[in-house]
């Protein structure tokens, strides 16, 4: 463990050795101290002399530790759990970093005698080497707060249930018989208080999914926030079947059925948040797993200037949105945003002269003046049938949630070349691949060409989080990089651009982000344009590099182009971009 040392003076003397305090100020400390019975420290924080993150700084350095700020420092909940929660909370330290062998520790006091002795036992019992940072209180707090919040409610149901779990225990002594039932009577609430409690922080923390995770020994949720996963709970393994029925439960779902994969939904009110759940269960070697996507019904839909569709992309989008018939398709993988994309289109398109008809599974976005159908493939209710059915139904628009077959694929160019103007999703890593993908799914060259007016990719990256972004100076490397990538594109879609002087923002943390430095989604995208010179390469069967070629003649953005631009305006980082685009 990392040995404690201090200068060869006091704090006070050495507070005036800094610079920070003179004379005539610790003086009077030294009065207002002795005469209230309060620290030094505390008295420099009352009268406001140093704030609490500068006096920690000060000690970090008098007592020869490095210095820590955990309220900019993301703490995985993993190596936070690796020490108990009783033990955090009474001696006030924290682990932060784990290496497999070396802990890093923050601590608030280290004058604090029991703390450190409780620290090296800790580090002596594991066999770890231990690493001291000092941080501030506040940092201290900040770093357990958001773990703390739902382990500590998590905490107190699984300790009702171990209460309960003993009365019945006892009960089963005196009187045989009724064991099972009153087992089941007195657990479910506190079971059913668990789940509301993981819901509720996934809604207040904005994930878009929950996941649900058996282990061998325990079981862990972690949330999706702004596209990634984080740890959020540990309970043990024993209340996971539980927690699994009362899932099964609200999605009307058979509970004892373990063995196969089930998938329902259900919907709960949240405040003034109307909030629906898909859920879908599957069995692994350690038992279900669960997944349960958050559809929050009281979101507006984004314009595409909000979603980040900016300049010609959004000046060839609107000249197609123009059109009578065709088709528009919008390609990605799974939670790329395409639903959103297109529900913000549809929105844009909404007029009282005009029949708009949508196929979704399910429906994300209730958009009034829109009717909206749900796939219900359980009762035959498919893309395929149901699109037959829409094309009945007189509609001007036609809005298919996703073509995942030949048949669907057929239907949608049919529609397309009858008078409709027909929107849907692919699942290609780029805008060029959707035209050999409907090939593949057997639509003939010739209607395709007659009938694809408009394809857009895109990904979502994080945004930087405005409060605590910091700008910064761009290497040479990533520099010739971005130089390197921008060539080509049209100068008006850069023109605000600084490329002598670039300059980008990093993500660093603060409480707003939850410490991750990013708070938010937006876009990236590429648009292909199905103009005359690219219709006649694809009847000509080009290739489709050749295709790929005439579309950057025309002036198309990559994806990656876009994020880069998006990066230079100070956006998001060029991580998030290379972490979106690799293929």
């Amino acid at each position: 463990m990392t040995n404690l040392s201090q200068t060869k003076y006091g704090f006070e003397d050495f507070l005036l050795r800094s610079g920070k305090l003179d004379t005539t100020k610790t003086g009077k400390l030294s009065i207002l101290s002795n005469g209230s019975g309060a620290s030094l420290t505390d008295t420099l924080l009352k009268e406001k002399i140093l704030d609490e993150e500068e006096l920690a700084v000060l000690r970090a350095e008098y007592y020869k530790l490095p210095f820590i700020d955990m309220n900019k420092h993301v703490v995985d909940k993993e190596v936070l759990a690796m020490v108990p929660q009783k033990s955090i909370a009474m001696y006030q330290f924290v682990p932060f970093a784990f290496d497999g062998r070396t802990l890093k520790v923050a601590i608030t006091d280290p004058t604090n005698l029991t703390s450190l002795e409780a620290l090296e036992f800790f580090a002596q019992k594991k066999r770890y080497i231990v690493e001291i940072y000092l941080t501030s209180l506040s940092g201290f707090r900040h770093a357990v707060s958001e773990n703390k919040n739902i382990s500590l409610e998590v905490k107190g149901v699984l300790q009702d249930i171990e209460d309960k779990q003993r009365q019945v225990a006892e009960k089963n002594v005196k009187k045989d018989g009724v064991a099972a039932t009153d087992e089941k009577v007195i657990i479910d609430a506190p079971i059913t208080k668990i789940v509301d409690v993981i819901v509720k922080h996934a809604i207040e923390a904005r994930a878009s999914d929950i996941h649900i995770e058996p282990s061998e020994h325990d079981m862990r949720v972690r949330y999706r926030i702004d596209g990634v996963l984080q740890n959020s709970l540990v309970v043990p393994k024993s209340v996971h079947a539980a927690i699994i029925s009362r899932i099964k439960i609200l999605s009307n779902l058979k509970i004892d059925e373990t063995r196969l994969p089930q998938d329902g939904r259900f919907h709960i009110q949240f405040g003034k948040t109307s909030v629906d759940f898909r859920v879908s269960t599957l069995p692994t070697v350690n038992g279900e797993k669960a997944v349960l996507r958050i559809l929050d019904k009281s979101t507006g839909v984004p314009t595409l200037d909000e979603l980040g569709v900016w300049g010609k992309k959004l000046a060839m989008i609107e000249d197609n949105l123009k059109k009578s018939h065709g088709m528009v398709l919008v390609t990605g993988p799974t939670g790329s945003g395409k639903s959103t994309t297109l529900s913000s289109v549809l929105t844009r398109l909404n007029k009282v002269g005009v029949n708009i008809v949508t196929l979704e599974d399910p429906v994300e976005y209730y958009i009034d003046g829109v009717n909206q159908a749900q796939v219900r493939a359980e009762i035959g209710l498919t893309f395929a049938s149901g699109l037959r059915s829409i094309l009945r139904q007189d509609p001007n628009i036609v809005m298919v949630g996703e073509i995942r077959d030949a048949e669907t694929a057929e239907l949608a160019v049919h529609a397309a070349l009858t008078g409709h103007l027909v929107f849907s999703t692919l699942h290609t890593n780029d805008a060029i691949g959707a035209i050999p993908r409907l090939i593949d799914m057997g639509v003939d060259n010739f209607l395709l060409v007659a009938s694809l007016n408009l394809v857009m990719a895109q990904r979502l990256v994080r945004k930087l989080c405005e409060e605590c972004k910091k700008r910064t100076s761009v290497s040479k490397d990533l520099s010739v990089q971005i130089r390197k990538e921008l060539e080509g594109v049209d100068p008006a879609e850069i023109e605000d651009l600084d490329f002598t002087d670039m300059k980008i923002h990093e993500a660093v943390g603060c409480n707003a982000c939850g410490s991750s430095g990013y708070k938010g989604r937006v876009g990236i995208f590429e648009v292909l344009n199905i103009e005359k010179k690219i219709k006649q390469l694809m009847s000509d069967k080009s290739p489709m590099s050749q295709i790929l070629d005439e579309a950057i003649k025309q002036g198309m953005v990559s994806m990656k182009q876009d994020g880069y631009i998006k990066v230079l305006r100070s956006i998001t980082t060029v991580e998030e971009v290379l972490r979106v685009t690799k293929i």
